[in-house]
């Protein structure tokens, strides 16, 4: 993997030559959050930690068309548009690879292969917060899924490439980056040192999948279970969540019809309604012990890794204080702070 340097000044006319690409997305400020937005370059934050809604949306978007019907016949429908994404951090990028081994690894989606093609993704570093936990999850730093990735240090970027259609971006904009120095590989490793130590959860991940195999019984499912709101919010911002639903949308009117792709959430209760009424995951407790034992048992059990990168968006997000963090305290026997933690069980 080659890698370069570049000025800080640089940056931002580098990201506005992209615009030739495509849309050029990165973080930028809204209220209390971040959020990825097709702006100049020179609003993009680079301080941004987390997004409120992970990048899948760019691969899997909120509600997308993928049929229409017209005339008597079904077409094939895309909205796919060409894009650089600038900004992902090291857990967001390996999220990105859960996305791609499963969307292409048994049956490819044509949706999200084309949204793949069409986009540029460059990565960019970052330092911890207290909800950070990506060093448990060995998500903390990358080495694939990303065209071109920009560690920032004091006065510079270190730029690593990661693909060829990245080596062929810079090759183009060669006056913009030069070779590194023994120096810059000093100071990079300062910074990663500097780094680590920053991380602050510290709670061991050690044996997770079989404490969660093993703690399926357990009656902190149920107390869980008092607590949740069934929001599906730790679905919605969790950046490696895949589920979707399929709708018809019909004007009987005009003989016209979209079929529409939409997230979905295993923490809705009609999520596991079927025909006849009956629903096999009517408590809120089965529908929790559903995602986290898929989250660090299942999918470890067919891909080889956890489906959580430990970027803190369920830490940050969640009203009652349900997520991975509050979890693997409990079924570890770790102090628990989570209020639902210290209450009586009643299922819900």
């Amino acid at each position: 993997m080659r890698v370069f340097k570049m000025k800080k000044g640089n940056i931002v006319p580098f990201l506005r030559s992209l615009e030739e690409f495509g849309e050029v997305w990165g973080p930028v400020k809204k209220g209390d959050n971040y959020v990825y937005a097709h702006e100049d370059p020179e609003k993009f934050d680079l301080s941004a930690l987390r997004t409120l809604i992970p990048a899948k949306k760019f691969f899997l978007p909120q509600k997308s068309t993928i049929l229409k019907f017209k005339n008597g016949n079904w077409y094939t429908h895309s909205d796919c548009k060409k894009r650089v994404i600038f900004g992902l951090h090291p857990c967001d990028i390996h999220a990105l690879n859960i996305y791609d081994e499963f969307y292409t690894r048994v049956y490819e989606d044509p949706y999200y292969k084309s949204n793949k093609e069409a986009t540029l993704i460059i990565g960019l570093s970052c330092l911890p917060d207290e909800h950070c936990f990506c060093n448990l999850t060995d998500t903390s730093t990358v080495e694939k899924g990303f065209d071109l990735f920009f560690t920032e240090l004091e006065d510079k970027f270190l730029v690593w490439v990661g693909s060829p259609r990245g080596d062929d971006i810079l090759a183009k904009r060669s006056d913009m980056v030069e070779d590194i120095t023994k120096e810059d590989i000093k100071d990079y490793i300062e910074w990663r040192k500097r780094r680590e130590n920053m991380f602050k959860v510290d709670l061991s991940f050690t044996g997770l999948p079989e404490i969660v195999s093993a703690s399926y019984d357990s009656d902190i499912w149920d107390k869980m279970g008092s607590a949740c709101l069934s929001c599906g919010t730790c679905t919605m911002v969790c950046p490696t969540c895949t589920c979707f639903d399929v709708e018809d949308e019909y004007d009987i009117r005009a003989d016209e019809m979209n079929r529409n792709r939409k997230w979905y959430s295993c923490m809705f209760r009609e999520y596991s309604l079927v025909a006849g009424g009956h629903n096999f995951r009517e408590a809120r407790a089965e529908r929790l012990r559903l995602w986290y034992t898929h989250k660090l048992v299942g999918f470890m059990s067919e891909y080889g890794d956890p489906a959580c990168v430990g970027c803190g968006r369920c830490v940050v997000s969640c009203p009652v204080g349900i997520n991975v963090l509050s979890i693997v305290r409990a079924l570890t026997g770790e102090k628990n702070d989570a209020f639902w933690a210290k209450t009586e069980v009643k299922q819900i």
